[in-house]
């Protein structure tokens, strides 16, 4: 971490117009006191005395010759002005030359580093003061008398030619000050935009600048004739920055025309045709087409029907009784659909049909120790949660450790030390209804003195520390606080009510001058302290802005603690003064360092209570709809007590119990193997394992129910196991297609995906298993409660009024094996969904739906607004709606190098970029050269070299930087100091001087001293021989990032930057900024995301395939999930979620969600249920039966299972305060159970029953119809029955 260095410069030496002489003037006598122009004769001369006793010497006017100097007096002359001077005669004396002399060369170290406008800048001077031929071009327009009695000059007119004025500007205009980063122009020409502006400043009379008014009028008027009769302006050739004379030739980084033009970038664009993207236009191209084939189809179709009916009656009569697969439901035959029942086994089907069913009976033959050794087994894995640990750290959270960006952050960390904590207030003038106004004026300023002294003396609540106990304070001598206050040394009384508006706009004009320096010397830019101002006038500004810049340290360590401690006693400041600025009509905003931190924690409370309730609903649904699903009104009013033991209430909670018992082992299970968990899992998590747990206890419950009608004479333990043998493989498919799914994310580095990938997995698995052994030994357990007549919820209690038989008759009871739901699938929807026309239709606005969704993808943004992260009302939001609208300046950046023996000429040339031998291409000079094409590459302004400003401290010119053994550094030096590198420092010597440099304080005579701007800027390791520099950094910054892309080029730009540099230097260099962490993920987000929720999907295609022994149904799941998540994806894109790691993980959810959606009633398609199918009575055919059957055997399991339990679930998360629940969690989910549910259940059936896989004979459906109907007793002879064929 670098420090801009503090400046002195008395502004009364660089205008080195108070050069020559001085003295100010009120009451100067005007006139033209220069009466003769012509070569060889003097304008002024010598010094005649000071206007006040703190005043400067100031010339005297003399329209004499020109006159030979003394030796001693050329020698000086010489030594400043150069051999040009070696002869002739002067206008000047030596009390003259000395002070030209001391100014020059208290100017030199702002412009030394470019030879040109050095040059440029010592000759005007040197020409003005002593040119032999001055009254040519200077004349003498006001003077005074001194107190002295002589007369002194107070104004005179100093004509240069325009070509000089121009190339003297070009030549400085781009000069960099090292020290500072800044430009030089901003120190001698207060930022000067053009060289006549340039030298008004150099002449115009000011405090601390110069003491009489020089003008630099235009030598021609507009019509190009002389403007000054016997005057010539002076015109000497001007060297510019790229002379030919390479002595004069200054360096890449000051002379942009000598920079090696960069290798174009080649942006990454995306193809477009018109405003579409191609992706997008493409598919709505295919889409098109699709749609015109399919009219074309259905119209010839519809023709050649028609022509078919014209043809022959009798023919259409025998198309009519030849049902088809694609015929309509009025044409049937009845019973015909059972010849097309399948014939074939599927032998793995068989095989896992056998175990589950062993399986079920042995469960329900030993319930209580399948419960005992179920529970054991889950609180064994719990006590893993000894270990348990939540990661709250952001860094830890979205970055794998073997990142390079971890990596990188960490060496930044270890060999620079943490970034500053920035504790920063905005004061904004915009609560009024005419819209924002100035915030600056005398009474806000009093006001906000007064606020900053109470921040400065504020004692901590517990550490009892002070802001100078905690701050950064480079200098030792006061804090950085970057403020308005600044300019007015940090005191109110230094603000005047009549003049603060002009010293104002002096000081951010000019921030070097020395009168507006603040205590830690820091030149302070207005664009770090003002903001919203118009057309440059600060005065305008909208709002006023302070940092208070604290030391960071390590986590866990007592410096953290004493800093965070302090933000506590200010965060109270800035709170009281929130509410004084509302009183004054302003308003404020702030931030700390631990503020973020604390209202992330809010946020996690307040969701905390929102899903909690969530899930509360979603229990207390999925209990009652459990209970519920064959507890028929016509029972309860025929005899009300079969209520209380028909209810499965306790079932629903024994069932809910085994999803947290599932998640508890889980996290028990991980938290020992010591993988964390995050706020994702906790959140996400539960909610995951109930989609899955009670869609499959739903489908267990309801198979167990239709067992317990067909065969009531089978004693439990058989009854349960026919059921486990029937949905056992359907949640064998669903729970190892989600398994395996969820565990590929395990090989994401970024923890967050990671951890809950691993977390998920380990659920889903547990969860299964749960559910086909203790669950089911607990349904063994409730129909045994049942059938004995025993309440639900309190087992003890016999309820003797309740229906026994009805356990085994339970047509004749009022009980039935379909609910409401069921019914209204069989008898309404899967009839009306498997109409010709209804399928064409579906399948086109589902195709339609996934084209749009594909369409939408490319809109979808990267990234995540940390003011969502905030719950809603949190103050931090109007803080960061300031910080984008009125800071301007962007986050610094720092371009660290690894390992380069600086030591060494070759790799010097390689970081370098003030000599004229460092490489064309070297870091700095490529960091110069970007920061000129910022749209590009969003690097703004001049980068501090550490190796620049050490060479330049050892310039012996610079006196009072490098003094070793009383005498200056370099003095008398063989070879001498040079721009060239030849002979400067190598080896031991070079880590000699750096050492004593590091130590060498930034003072007003030496603003290259690099203890306060350098002292963490790099690494020396003395343990090497000789010692070496293993690290060290190069600071620039970033133009203003505004959102969430720009921050995400910005990283890709700088690590552009850095590998270029790398492979062309053959150096190690990497980029580091604060921010970087956080935004690393986006480098491969849309890869990761493609990469998981691809391979995904062909896990399911495999696994699906092979479960089912369908290839064709196994792509039609894979299909259907596939659009499920594409449909998302689309969704993001119009709700405004964008890509990061929370979505990414819904979207993984998204993969798990829709397989479990389609998974059963897939398997119901490929293993329909005969005693379902029978139902039918031969209205459907082939793949349409068996269609109809898995709608009606699983769909409303699928429905109320999954998709009502989380509707209910999703729904309470709207009431959340939370932005990123609402946004990352709400929208999400609303649309994934929406979306999943109606593929599942309305384009999967259509699908299946136009391209399913042929059917397999289900192990459990056996028995003939005959021996169905009679285990139904006489439900089939009743008037009044649902199964009557009229009714279908």
């Amino acid at each position: 971490m670098e420090w801009h260095s503090p400046l002195k410069l008395p502004w009364t030496l660089l205008t080195l117009t108070a050069l020559a002489i001085l003295v100010l003037n009120t009451s100067a006598t005007e006139g033209n006191w220069t009466t003769k122009h012509e070569a060889g004769r003097c304008a002024i001369r010598g010094q005649c005395g000071k206007q006040s006793f703190f005043g400067g010497e100031l010339p005297c006017p003399d329209n004499e010759l020109a006159k030979e100097p003394d030796k001693e007096t050329r020698q000086k002359l010489v030594e400043i002005c150069g051999k040009n001077w070696s002869e002739g005669d002067v206008c000047c004396d030596d009390n003259q030359i000395d002070a030209l002399s001391s100014n020059l060369k208290r100017a030199e170290p702002i412009i030394s580093s470019c030879p040109a406008c050095k040059e440029n800048f010592f000759n005007l001077f040197c020409t003005f003061t002593c040119s032999p031929d001055q009254s040519l071009f200077v004349n003498v327009t006001a003077e005074q008398e001194a107190s002295s009695g002589k007369f002194i000059v107070t104004e005179l007119d100093n004509l240069w030619s325009d070509s000089y004025g121009e190339g003297f500007y070009d030549s400085c205009k781009d000069v960099k000050f090292g020290a500072t980063g800044g430009k030089a122009m901003d120190f001698i020409g207060s930022g000067a935009k053009n060289y006549t502006q340039f030298l008004k400043f150099l002449g115009d009379k000011k405090l601390l600048g110069s003491p009489f008014q020089i003008n630099f009028p235009r030598p021609t008027a507009a019509n190009g004739t002389q403007k000054f009769e016997n005057m010539t302006a002076a015109n000497p050739k001007a060297k510019a920055c790229n002379d030919t004379e390479e002595a004069f030739r200054c360096a890449c980084v000051d002379c942009p025309v000598l920079c090696p033009e960069l290798a174009k970038v080649t942006e990454q664009e995306y193809c477009h045709v018109g405003a579409l993207p191609c992706l997008s236009f493409a598919v709505i191209i295919v889409y098109s087409v699709f749609l015109i084939l399919l009219v074309t189809a259905v119209s010839g179709h519809v023709a050649y029907q028609k022509h078919n009916q014209r043809k022959s009656e009798r023919l259409q009569l025998l198309q009519d009784a030849a049902l088809s697969d694609d015929e309509d439901e009025g044409d049937m035959v009845h019973n015909a659909g059972m010849i097309d029942r399948p014939q074939r086994h599927y032998k793995l089907n068989t095989i896992c049909d056998n175990i589950f069913n062993s399986l079920g009976r042995t469960c329900a033959t030993y319930p209580l120790i399948t419960i005992g050794v179920s529970v054991l087994v889950v609180v064994v894995l719990s006590m893993g949660w000894i270990n348990f640990e939540i990661e709250t750290d952001p860094v830890r959270l979205w970055v794998a450790p073997s990142s390079a960006a971890a990596k990188e952050k960490e060496f930044f960390d270890e060999n620079f030390g943490p970034f500053y904590r920035a504790e920063q207030a905005f004061v904004v003038n915009d609560t009024h209804s005419s819209g924002p106004g100035p915030v600056l004026s005398y009474d806000t300023l009093m006001w906000w003195f007064d606020v900053e002294s109470r921040v400065q003396h504020r004692l901590s609540p517990e550490e009892r520390v002070t802001l100078s106990d905690v701050c950064f304070n480079p200098t030792g001598e006061a804090c950085v606080v970057q403020s308005l206050t600044g300019y007015f040394g940090g005191s109110f009384s230094n603000v005047d009510s009549d003049t603060w508006q002009s010293e104002l706009r002096h000081c951010t004009e000019s921030p070097g001058s020395q009168e507006c320096l603040p205590d830690f010397q820091q030149p302070l830019s207005k664009d770090i302290i003002l903001g919203g101002y118009k057309d440059g006038d600060v005065l305008s500004s909208e709002a006023m802005i302070t940092t208070w810049v604290v030391n960071n340290y390590q986590p866990g360590t007592d410096g953290e603690a004493r800093a965070m401690d302090w933000e506590k006693g200010l965060q109270s400041v800035l709170k009281d003064a929130q509410r004084e600025a509302k009183d004054m009509g302003l308003r404020l905003s702030f931030s700390t360092e631990r503020s973020l931190e604390e209202e992330l924690n809010e946020t996690t409370n307040t969701d905390a209570k929102i899903v909690v309730i969530s899930y509360i609903i979603m229990f207390l649904y999925a209990s009652l709809a459990l209970g519920s699903t064959t507890l028929s009104v016509r029972s309860i009013l025929h005899n009300p007590a079969n209520a209380l033991v028909a209810s499965k209430f306790t079932l629903g909670v024994v069932g809910i119990v085994i999803v947290l018992m599932s998640v508890s082992a889980s996290v028990g299970l991980f938290s020992a193997c010591g993988i964390k968990v995050t706020l994702i899992i906790a959140e996400v998590i539960p909610f995951l394992v109930l989609a899955v747990g009670v869609d499959n206890i739903f489908l267990i419950v309801h198979e167990f129910e239709r067992v317990n009608v067909s065969h009531p004479d089978e004693d439990v333990e058989t009854r349960i196991a026919k059921a486990l043998g029937r949905m056992g493989p359907s949640i064998l498919l669903s729970a190892s297609t989600e398994t395996i799914a969820f565990a590929l994310g395990a090989a994401v580095g970024m923890p967050a995906v990671k951890n809950f990938a691993i977390y998920a997995a380990g659920a889903v698995l547990i969860n299964a298993l749960l559910q086909v052994t203790m669950f089911v030994s607990v349904l063994a357990l409730n129909q045994r409660r049942v059938e004995d007549s025993r309440a639900d919820c309190f087992p003890f209690l016999k309820v003797n009024r309740a229906d026994v038989g009805s356990t085994h008759g339970a047509g004749a009871y009022g009980y039935d094996d379909e609910g409401p739901l069921q019914k209204f699938i069989r008898k309404a929807y899967a009839p009306a969904l498997l109409n010709r026309k209804v399928k064409v239709t579906i399948v086109v606005i589902f195709l339609g739906l996934f084209t749009a969704g594909l369409a939408l993808i490319p809109e979808v943004a990267l990234g995540l607004d940390q003011r969502i992260a905030f719950p809603r009302g949190s103050y931090l939001i109007p803080y960061f709606n300031d910080l984008d609208k009125y800071f301007n300046t962007g986050p610094p950046v720092y371009f660290v190098v690894q390992d380069l023996a600086v030591i060494e000429r070759k790799h010097q040339r390689e970081i370098c970029s003030r000599y004229s031998t460092c490489d064309s291409y070297s870091l700095t000079n490529v960091l110069e050269q970007e920061s000129k094409r910022q749209n590009i590459s969003y690097i703004s302004g001049s980068t501090a070299s550490w190796f620049d400003d050490y060479f330049t401290w050892l310039n012996p010119s610079n006196k009072p930087c490098c003094v070793e053994h009383g005498e200056t550094c370099f003095k008398g030096r063989d070879p001498p100091w040079n721009i060239t590198l030849y002979g400067m420092p190598e080896g031991e010597e070079f880590i000699h001087y750096l050492t004593k440099w590091l130590h060498s304080p930034t003072n007003e005579e030496c603003p290259f001293g690099g203890a306060a701007t350098y002292s963490t800027a790099l690494v020396i390791d003395p343990s090497q021989h000789p010692p070496s520099v293993p690290a060290s950094h190069f600071r620039t910054s970033h133009t203003p990032l505004r959102s969430q892309s720009d921050f995400i080029d910005a990283y890709a730009s700088a690590r552009r930057i850095a590998d270029t540099v790398s492979e062309s230097q053959g150096i190690k260099v990497f980029p580091y900024s604060k921010f970087y962490i956080f935004f690393d993920q986006y480098a491969s987000i849309i890869r990761l995301t493609g990469t998981l929720i691809g391979s995904a999907l062909a896990i399911i295609f495999v696994l699906s395939s092979f479960l089912l022994g369908s290839i064709p149904t196994g792509l039609l799941i894979t299909l259907t999930v596939a659009m499920i998540v594409t449909d998302v994806i689309g969704t993001m894109a119009l709700a405004g979620v964008s890509l990061n790691a929370i979505s990414l993980v819904n979207l993984v959810i998204c993969v798990g969600i829709g397989v479990e959606f389609c998974a059963h009633v897939a398997r119901a398609f490929m293993f329909p249920s005969k005693s379902v199918m029978e139902k039918a009575k031969g209205k459907y055919r082939g793949r349409d039966l068996r269609a109809w059957t898995a709608l009606v055997n699983v769909g409303g399991s699928v429905f109320s299972g999954i998709g009502v339990t989380k509707f209910l679930g999703v729904f309470v998360l709207a009431f959340t305060r939370s932005k990123i629940f609402e946004i990352y969690y709400f929208r999400i989910w609303l649309a994934l159970v929406i979306l999943a549910a109606l593929h599942a259940l309305v384009f999967l059936p259509v699908g299946l029953s136009l391209v399913g896989g042929e059917g397999y004979v289900d192990p459990e459906s056996d028995g003939s119809l005959e021996e169905d109907l009679a285990a139904r007793r006489y439900r089939a002879l009743l008037p009044e029955d649902d199964y009557d064929s009229d009714d279908y």
